[in-house]
């Protein structure tokens, strides 16, 4: 991001702040209702508040980057000469991506062979899909963000399938008041998702503001895909814990 406005700069860093808060709330409210749940779901809910964590950590890690990357005097942004450290955030992917879709599997509570077949699978489908989109996200090239993250789609597609289809009779013989909550947590994930791609091919358009697009984009995705993603796994873990009887505490 070079020749960053005033308005540009205040945008980014209160969307990092805001992030930050964010997830550090999903972490509390995930947490806090462990005794919300039955035991059988509580792994489930200590891997969505993990995410939150790992996530809360690095959002403040890139806002003191981008703290000390830039600096505002008098409405005028100017580089300090320090790098702005992208790769906090594909660090932080590479962890918290594959363990989205280990929270979901946990919450279906499936057989342990199929959970640990699925989580092995899935999660590391999720780890390739991070390390291929890094090399295009750095690249100065474009022809090369254009090719890695190609590249990037197939294990994504690969994981849209294993959800629509994989998982098909799983989620048909999950309880009738969670079914239809987990099918909608399926496409929470490709959805929020599906967002990603979009703001990693915006520097590809060539507008003067992409980076901060990007920054922006990849914020709102994260906060809809781990937030958002949590609120519902916990959804999910509450209405099971109910038709299994189990008494809130």
């Amino acid at each position: 991001m070079e020749n960053l406005s005033f308005n540009e700069y205040q945008l980014v860093y209160n969307f990092f702040s805001f992030t930050f808060a964010a997830m550090a709330a999903g972490t509390l409210f995930s947490w806090l209702n462990l005794g919300s749940v039955s035991a059988s779901y509580r792994p489930a809910m200590v891997v969505t508040g993990l995410v939150t964590f790992i996530a809360a950590y690095h959002y403040l890690q890139i806002f003191i980057s981008f703290d000390g990357a830039y600096s505002a005097v008098d409405g005028v942004v100017s580089s300090t000469g320090e790098a702005f450290n992208v790769t906090y955030r594909y660090v932080d992917w590479l962890l918290t991506v594959p363990l989205l879709l280990i929270e979901l599997i946990l919450v279906m509570k499936l057989s342990s062979s199929e959970t640990l077949n699925r989580c092995v699978v899935l999660g590391s489908a999720a780890a390739l899909m991070i390390l291929l989109g890094y090399p295009g996200e750095i690249s100065t090239d474009l022809a090369g963000r254009l090719s890695w993250g190609l590249a990037a789609m197939i294990p994504f597609l690969f994981i849209v399938y294993v959800l629509f289809f994989g998982l098909k009779s799983s989620i048909e013989a999950q309880p009738i008041e969670a079914r239809g909550l987990v099918s909608q947590a399926c496409w929470v994930v490709v959805i929020t998702w599906s967002f990603y791609p979009v703001v990693y091919f915006l520097p590809m358009l060539g507008f003067e503001s992409a980076g901060v697009a990007v920054e922006i984009g990849y914020s709102i995705a994260d906060i809809a895909a781990k937030v958002g993603f949590g609120i519902l796994i916990y959804m999910i873990a509450r209405k099971k814990s109910e038709a299994e009887g189990y008494i809130a505490k």
